[in-house]
């Protein structure tokens, strides 16, 4: 079973992001998702001003918007990216709640 990340948007939609064969190293994920939290202009969920990782794969979930999601390119690597840097081969990011579990 490859990586994937569920990503419950509302009451009544789901997406499965399938990360694909080649999955992403911690490294690697860890700069995509860094380049994603800058370039869709996420702001630290903490008042410290710290950006845990579960904090960074969550706020990049809520920036993305529908036409991110729908792009296979990107949704895919998002999730090589979220389930490479939490080290975890099955995440569920829920939107609603703005919550993670894995």
């Amino acid at each position: 079973m490859h990586p994937r990340v569920s990503l419950v948007i509302d009451d009544r939609q789901t997406l499965t992001l399938d990360a694909g064969e080649a999955g992403s190293t911690p490294e690697a994920a860890r700069a995509w998702l860094d380049a994603q939290f800058i370039a869709l202009e996420c702001e630290p969920l903490r008042a410290s001003g710290k950006v845990l990782l579960a904090d960074k794969v969550l706020a990049v979930a809520q920036a993305a918007g529908p036409e991110r999601w729908s792009d296979a390119t990107w949704s895919r690597g998002f999730a090589a990216a979220a389930t490479a840097a939490l080290g975890q081969p099955l995440v569920t990011v829920d939107l609603r709640t703005s919550t993670l579990a894995y």
